[in-house]
């Protein structure tokens, strides 16, 4: 059978698709991911041969040095989108919250799913809490967001970095190079490892990234007939949420270097959003929270924006590393 993906192959946008080509990353959680979306695929078109290719990314290689040392959350997708460029693939599986906040030209963020618990999750093999943890203790967390709440809540602890995939982060873990590590709950959910949490973080003042526990598929812009085909997968209450997250992070310059936050609700027509931006030794901090009737993406966008407003208002700009963008 030829290995050209559909998107190659068709010229009929309504027709069902044929072939489809999930790119992901070759993580657990990632693989997971795809699989997922490729089930679901599957039960909107049982005839559909949707295939998972499997790809290492540059963020999977570098493990040594901080996300926001080496270049950010982009090198989570840059391999998985030359896979869409030169047509080894359909789509592409990404962890929302990877995904930059501006999309490169030509490319489309064409679905959102429904999104999993979108909390931080404390996991330790022997303190119940992170009030548990005596002075000295050392945390792992992969993110400035989380770093900037840890040292503002417990400066009597020792904040340091975590990198590697989620089965990495658990193995320092269980190694004792941690006494307690700081995951999205979402992860840990999706493989099957809810009982390794001790607890999950409230909200306020935990606020998870723009995006987190949801997953985002990207597409080729030239080729809307895959995005249509992604279209039984979107879920509105997750994909307004995280549309007004995603703005409030665009409009603040958000990667891997900001600690940014940013949480959206919505449901019977009202959203409700919460964020800060904060230094990352948690001394200075500005919040903002809102809420408004919300019907389409632009509502949800506008509503973001004015969150982002009030964040700058509050001088935001200069908790930046690199100031507000131009």
């Amino acid at each position: 059978m030829s290995q050209t993906p559909i998107s190659t192959l068709t010229s009929t946008p309504l027709a069902a698709p044929k072939r489809l080509v999930i790119a992901s990353r070759e993580s657990r959680l990632a693989m997971w991911q795809a699989e997922h979306v490729r089930d679901c695929l599957k039960k909107c078109y049982p005839d559909c041969d949707v295939q998972i290719l499997g790809m290492t990314t540059r963020g999977d290689q570098i493990l040594d040095r901080a996300l926001s040392k080496v270049g950010g959350k982009g090198l989570f997708v840059k391999e998985l989108e030359a896979a869409l460029e030169d047509g080894r693939a359909d789509l592409a599986v990404h962890s929302l919250k990877d995904v930059p906040m501006v999309m490169p030209e030509g490319f489309d963020l064409s679905c959102v799913m429904a999104r999993e618990d979108a909390r931080d999750a404390f996991v330790s093999n022997d303190y119940a809490s992170l009030e548990d943890l005596p002075h000295g203790a050392v945390v792992g967390t992969s993110s400035l967001r989380r770093e900037s709440v840890l040292r503002a809540i417990f400066p009597h602890l020792v904040i340091q970095p975590l990198r590697g995939n989620l089965d990495t982060r658990m193995a320092k873990l269980d190694r004792g190079e941690y006494q307690a590590i700081i995951l999205a709950a979402a992860g840990l959910k999706r493989l099957g490892l809810e009982a390794r949490i001790k607890a999950l973080l409230p909200f306020e003042p935990y606020t998870p990234a723009a995006g987190q526990g949801a997953l985002g598929i990207e597409t080729l812009s030239k080729h809307p007939d895959i995005k249509h085909w992604l279209a039984p997968l979107n879920d509105l209450p997750t994909l307004l949420a995280v549309s007004a997250e995603r703005m409030v992070s665009r409009q603040l310059g958000g990667s891997c270097e900001v600690p940014l936050a940013a949480y959206a609700t919505w449901a019977e027509s009202q959203m409700e959003i919460q964020s800060f931006v904060a230094s990352v030794d948690g001394k200075a901090m500005c919040l903002a929270k809102a809420q408004s009737a919300v019907n389409t993406v632009a509502d949800a966008e506008a509503l973001g924006l004015a969150v982002a407003q009030d964040l700058i208002a509050q001088g935001a700009g200069r908790l930046l590393p690199n100031g507000l963008p131009k």
